[in-house]
Formats: C-alpha cells, sequence, structure tokens
C-alpha cells in the first residue's frame, strides 16, 4: 500500500482530479486458488486511509483488489471509488472470464460516479469486450469509462494492439473518453504484466499511450471541448439515435 500512496501524492503534486489504479492493485492478482488467500476485506481501516487522503488532496482515488465479501466465502473482482466528501463507492466485475469463474463471483451492479465535473463509470479488465456494459454507461450520462487491467499476457506493444482492436470502438460508439492502465512487472507468483496505459478521446483517437514496464504515473488531460465537438454532431453522435425500444439496458 506504500507505493500505491506515493503515487497519490505525487499525482496531487501535478494538480491530477483522478488517480487510477490497476485492477487490484492493492492485493495482487491471481487465477489460482492461492488469491482467496490474498483477498481482503474491506476494512475500516482501508477505508478510513483512502478517504482521508481523497479529502486532504482533493482527488478521487479508484483502487482494486480480490474482496472477500462475507462468511459464505464469495470473492469478487472490485474497485474502490474514494470522492472527497462523500462514502466510498464501489464496482464489482461483472464479466467473469473462464480463467476466473472458479474464484470470482460477478457482481450486478453498474454504477457511476462523480468527480471535479466529470461522470465516469468503472469496468475491469474481460468488461471491456462486452459493448453493452459501455452504452449502459453511457445512457447513464458518463463521460469517461475507465478500465483498470490486470492482463499478464504479451509485449506492451502486442497489449497496445490489442486494446486497440476494440476500445477506440468503445470510446467512438458512445461518445466517450476512455483510460485503460494494466499492472507492470512481475508479481512474484509466474506472472508478468506488460505495463501499459492509453487514453482515447471521444472520436475514437488515440490522445496518449505509455508503455512504461515499471510503476510509474502517467498524466493526461482531459478536454471537455472534445466531447462538445463530439456530441454537438448531428451524425458522428449515436447515442440520440439509440433505439432504446428494440435493445433496453437495465442499469
Amino acid at each position: 500500500m506504500g507505493n500505491c500512496l506515493g503515487l497519490i501524492s505525487k499525482a496531487a503534486k501535478k494538480k491530477a482530479d483522478i488517480v487510477v489504479f490497476p485492477e487490484m492493485n492493492l492485493t495482487g492478482y491471481g487465477t489460482g486458488p492461492k488469491i482467496a488467500d490474498y483477498a481482503r476485506t474491506i476494512d475500516a481501516l482501508l477505508i478510513k486511509r483512502f478517504q482521508e487522503m481523497s479529502d486532504q488532496l482533493n482527488l478521487a482515488i479508484l483502487a482494486g483488489l480480490a474482496e472477500k465479501a462475507d462468511a459464505a466465502g464469495k470473492t469478487f473482482a472490485s474497485h474502490l471509488v474514494f470522492i472527497p466528501g462523500t462514502t466510498h463507492g464501489k464496482y464489482r466485475k461483472l464479466h467473469i472470464p473462464p480463467s476466473e469463474q472458479e474464484i470470482f463471483t460477478p457482481g450486478c451492479k453498474i454504477p457511476v460516479f462523480v468527480h471535479a465535473g466529470i461522470t465516469f463509470g468503472i469496468q475491469l479488465c474481460y468488461d471491456a469486450h462486452f459493448p453493452e456494459l459501455s452504452t449502459a454507461m453511457a445512457i447513464q450520462g458518463v463521460d469517461l469509462i475507465v478500465l483498470p487491467h490486470a492482463s499478464p499476457r504479451g509485449t506492451p506493444l502486442e497489449k497496445h494492439r490489442s486494446w486497440m482492436r476494440h476500445l477506440p470502438a468503445r470510446a467512438f460508439d458512445n461518445g466517450v473518453f476512455i483510460a485503460a492502465v494494466n499492472q507492470a512487472g512481475d508479481n512474484g507468483a509466474g506472472l508478468h504484466f506488460p505495463g501499459l496505459s492509453l487514453f482515447i478521446g471521444p472520436d475514437g483517437n488515440l490522445i496518449s499511450r505509455s508503455m512504461a514496464q515499471k510503476n510509474h504515473l502517467h498524466v493526461v488531460d482531459l478536454d471537455p471541448a472534445q466531447l462538445r465537438h463530439v456530441r454537438s454532431h448531428r451524425m458522428r453522435y449515436f447515442l440520440p439515435s439509440r433505439r432504446n425500444d428494440l435493445f433496453p439496458v437495465n442499469v
């Protein structure tokens, strides 16, 4: 957690409004049975430490963990949201890939959050392959979808090529920003993560990327004018013409 808190302090010095950490950055990630040993409850001390930093530094903090939720033994892939002056929020991964289905229980809610004038939603890794989830968030008014990953396959360049097959479509089809970040380095349990983070505009074009293969801070400015440009275009903002009567979305 110490490294995590240090990066938050650095982000505050750079005047960041939102800090996004990769999937399960607080507990580590794995697909074997040992992940249950690393899973932790969301205890009062954890909430207090992050909420205090969020309040003191006036920034939103998004951090992930393998969440041990109840006595029944359910474990969730969860991402916590700390926003200044509010109680903490949480997103639980909705789509569980085959390699994780014996470990994690899927969530069932699509929450959205607001900070610094930005409405945003969270998807975790495999979630990004289901277009209707991004649409459901767009219908709720999100400007930004953040995508924390714990994806150990390939090099940074290979991961970049993979993400660029589908993430630009999520941005372009819904008129939203996309921010994706992956874990970086060796986790000491047989997995190596190709560190990569990127930011895509609501027009589907890449704005910024970092292929650093170690923990570092990648700061990107979100320009609201890009949203206005896309959403004021009669032909390039598709959401208002969506047939909600034929394709309802429950949120």
